[in-house]
């Protein structure tokens, strides 16, 4: 495993961050189990949020927390401040009710590492930094940073920070895989992939800002159960939804190279996909949703594994 620092966290933090929206009391040997697995692998991080099963994955995380004594060895990184079908929520209200919520059901009196799940553009700046200090200042979360937010929002927030004296976002969590993003997988999420994303990574790497990249797999894409044959055929949710989202001719091209690269180098479809957003020259935490310790020991080994830049350029079709 390879691992990074974040200032303000005085733990390690694992490349490979585990997520954990497949955990369920109702499931909750096997949830315990592959916590422990990955565990065992080195995995220090592990990645939550108030939306996820109603409460259930972060009921399970912080249970496992307990009941393994861990705690001071793991980053949480949890979420707040989803919006609803009914409503945009990032308010100091729905980000305080949710934070104590959490903190309420993982049995933590701190989450290291807070993002706001969302962004509303049309919400002034000012009252949500002005939360997440005032939270900060509790003791409640350590570092912050935003989930879904674009570049510019976040520059926005941490220049009312500083001119005011308080704690800037820290880190940023969007979406970033070789696979370029050609429609949103779900409302209001933001990807820095492809050459739409390049202005994006470019400040991220300027502000040597920590990325927690979600979905570098694209949602199955990398999986190789997706052809170009087979696309046509596939009807399943999961399946159309990746399809929606990924299902571009640029993107296949990408794939069919990234067959293979895999081939020339003995790796799997997936481990190529996770090595080149691992590869890239910024400060990268990859978020995975490995359903077993064998999942997570494939995407471990990717974390070893070196891409030239020009291999880099050639994936990505430049």
């Amino acid at each position: 495993m390879r691992y990074g620092t974040l200032a303000g966290i005085d733990k390690p933090l694992s490349r490979l961050v585990q997520g954990t929206v497949m955990l369920s009391t109702k499931t909750l040997d096997w949830s315990m189990a592959l916590l422990d697995a990955v565990f065992e692998q080195g995995c220090r991080t592990f990645d939550t949020a108030h939306q996820y099963g109603n409460g259930e994955c972060e009921r399970v995380l912080g249970r496992w927390l307990r009941e393994r004594g861990v705690r001071d060895q793991v980053v949480v990184l949890g979420k707040g401040a989803h919006h609803t079908i009914d409503r945009k929520r990032v308010t100091p209200f729905d980000i305080t009710a949710d934070l104590h919520d959490s903190l309420a059901r993982l049995q933590v009196d701190t989450i290291d590492l807070y993002l706001l799940h969302r962004d509303d553009p049309a919400v002034p700046v000012g009252p949500i930094v002005e939360t997440l200090n005032e939270h900060r200042r509790a003791g409640r979360i350590g570092v912050f940073g935003g989930s879904n937010w674009t570049h510019e929002r976040i520059r926005e927030a941490n220049e009312y920070a500083r001119t005011r004296g308080l704690t800037p976002f820290a880190v940023s969590s969007p979406n970033f895989s070789l696979a370029e993003q050609i429609h949103p997988p779900w409302r209001d999420c933001i990807s820095i992939s492809g050459p739409q994303g390049q202005a994006a990574r470019a400040w991220y790497a300027a502000q040597a800002m920590p990325l927690f990249t979600w979905s570098s797999l694209a949602g199955g894409f990398w999986s190789g159960r997706i052809t170009r044959e087979n696309r046509e055929a596939l009807t399943g949710e999961s399946d159309q939804l990746c399809l929606y989202a990924y299902g571009s001719d640029d993107n296949f091209t990408r794939l069919d190279r990234a067959r293979q690269l895999a081939a020339q180098k003995g790796l799997s479809l997936p481990q190529v996909a996770l090595a080149y957003v691992l590869n890239q020259p910024l400060d990268i935490f990859a978020l995975v949703g490995c359903m077993s310790g064998d999942e997570f020991r494939v995407n471990r080994e990717a974390c070893m594994v070196e891409l030239t830049e020009v291999e880099m350029a050639w994936l990505d079709l430049r």
